[in-house]
C-alpha cells in the first residue's frame, strides 16, 4: 500500500474511535425554559392557559389543591458505560379550588437527596421446605374423591 491510502484509512479508523466516544445525549419529560414560567403569575394564570403555554403536566394531583409536576432530565451515555444524569429539574404549580395558579415552585438536581438503600429482609410466617421435602409432603395429598369434586 502507498502512503496517502494508509493516510486515509488511519485518518477513517480514528474518526470513527472519536465518533464512537462522543456522548449520547437524551432529553426525557418537558423541557421547561425559564422564559416560559416567567409569564406564569400566580394569582392571574388560569388552568387552561398554564395547559396552552407549557403542555400536559407529566404528573397531576387531584388531592386538596390541584398540582401540576412538569418533570424532565437529561442523561449522557458515553459507548457503553452507564448513563450519567446530567441535569433534572422539577417544576410544580399549584391551583386554587377556583383554577388560578397559586404558586410556582421549580427544583433542579440539588434539590435531590439521596434514598439510601436497605438490604434488610421482611421474615415471612412459615418453613422454607426443601424440593425433595415438597414432593415427599404431596404423597398422599391427592385422592380420587377430591378429583371427582
Amino acid at each position: 500500500m502507498n502512503k496517502p491510502v494508509i493516510r486515509l484509512l488511519t485518518a477513517a479508523t480514528l474518526s470513527l474511535l472519536a465518533a464512537a466516544c462522543t456522548a449520547t445525549v437524551d432529553n426525557r419529560g418537558n423541557v421547561l425554559s425559564a422564559d416560559q414560567l416567567v409569564l406564569i403569575k400566580p394569582g392571574k394564570t388560569t388552568r387552561e392557559d398554564v395547559q396552552a403555554l407549557l403542555g400536559s403536566p407529566s404528573s397531576t394531583l387531584n388531592y386538596g389543591d390541584e398540582s401540576w409536576q412538569y418533570i424532565s432530565s437529561r442523561s449522557e451515555t458515553v459507548a457503553f458505560f452507564k448513563p450519567k444524569f446530567v441535569e433534572r429539574s422539577v417544576v410544580n404549580i399549584l391551583f386554587d379550588r377556583a383554577g388560578l395558579v397559586k404558586s410556582v415552585v421549580a427544583r433542579n438536581m440539588e434539590d435531590g437527596q439521596q434514598v439510601e438503600v436497605v438490604d434488610r429482609e421482611t421474615p415471612t410466617a412459615g418453613k422454607e421446605l426443601s424440593i425433595l421435602e415438597q414432593v415427599i409432603g404431596n404423597v398422599g395429598r391427592f385422592s380420587k374423591d377430591a378429583a371427582a369434586k
